[in-house]
């Protein structure tokens, strides 16, 4: 908001000065060259002050909106609350718990936060049967957002695999969202921001071919306006493991340019310290594919290979401080460069 200095305007008075009369001796026979010559009284002359002009009102022009910097700090508290909870599979109430979590933080943030259930069949899920049951989304958007005009979608999931923590897969992601998600609300993009944490990606199928349920379910809940609305998604998916890079893929497949939104991150990213491989690459294992399919643009930022994928020993001391602050430096170089 800018601020607007008054200065003072002098407020002049007008005053009239009073002219004395000039003293004349009487004289019992003028003269001729009195009487040719009189001598009128002076007239009063008035001494006029006029108004002075007005200073003009100087208007300082408005401040644009700029974000606090990225908290690594608040990503990494995120995570450890997050794994505190312990393995969330998406049929649990421990699922239930992290839903909650990243609500609450969406909404502190100043997003209208709505939650969309759906169910979940049974399966098996990295070797360990799991239950049926349900789970949400959890979207959150912008005061005055309409899914009916151009936007774009950031999203990570918070489930995770029966016997995992999830630490690294995904509270990272998740948390590394949340904390964009702040930034924007601090200093808008180009283009409207949806957030979504899905519910459900991990597969439940034995041969991992069924999975991404909660943004299937997030996709087919689309009408074709707000299809058509949709400019891009990215999905954060394990973004802390330390890497020599920033990966940064597509899922691969036809539609609206299958990896032209992968390339403009990547363009995006182009003028940061921050390594981004140029090729292009495709990656099938996660939430963007869901979008995909359909025809959105949609690319995948993160999975880094690490030796506690889907064990007891994805904690938080297996996420990198320096890569979540280059994943999400990535994320946000996109974001500023919408229009």
């Amino acid at each position: 908001m800018g601020i607007r200095r008054a200065f003072p305007v002098v407020i002049a008075t007008f005053a009239l000065s009073v002219a004395a009369c000039t003293e004349q001796s009487p004289s019992p026979t003028p003269t001729a060259a009195t009487a040719s010559t009189p001598t009128p009284a002076d007239s009063p002359t008035p001494t006029v002050i006029l108004p002075a002009e007005p200073a003009p009102s100087v208007v300082s022009p408005a401040a644009p909106p700029h974000a606090a910097p990225f908290d690594v700090q608040h990503v990494l508290d995120g995570i450890r609350d997050l794994a505190a909870i312990g393995p969330r599979d998406a049929a649990s109430a421990a699922s239930d718990r992290a839903a909650a979590y990243v609500a609450a933080r969406l909404r502190a943030a100043g997003y209208r936060v709505t939650l969309q259930p759906f169910t979940v069949p049974a399966g098996v899920s990295w070797g360990v049967r799991v239950p049926a049951g349900s789970t949400v989304d959890v979207v959150a958007d912008p005061p005055g957002f309409d899914a009916r005009k151009p936007h774009v979608v950031v999203g990570a999931h918070f489930d995770t695999v029966p016997q995992a923590p999830g630490a690294e897969d995904n509270a990272s992601g998740l948390m590394v969202m949340a904390e964009l998600a702040r930034m924007v609300r601090e200093q808008p993009a180009g283009l409207p921001v949806r957030f979504v944490a899905f519910g459900a990606e991990e597969a439940r199928g034995g041969n991992g071919t069924r999975y991404a349920f909660g943004s299937r379910h997030f996709v087919a809940s689309l009408d074709e306006a707000e299809r058509r609305a949709v400019r891009g998604m990215i999905a954060l998916d394990r973004v802390g493991v330390r890497a020599a890079a920033v990966p940064v893929c597509s899922g691969g497949r036809g539609g609206r340019g299958a990896s032209a939104l992968a390339e403009a991150i990547r363009a995006a990213a182009a003028a940061l310290p921050v390594p981004v491989p140029t090729r292009a690459c495709t990656n099938r294992a996660s939430d963007h594919v869901s979008f995909e399919s359909i025809g959105i643009p949609a690319a995948r930022l993160g999975s880094v290979p690490y030796a506690a994928y889907h064990s007891a020993g994805d904690v938080p001391s297996v996420v990198d401080r320096g890569q979540l602050s280059r994943s999400g430096a990535v994320v946000w170089a996109w974001l500023r460069s919408l229009g």
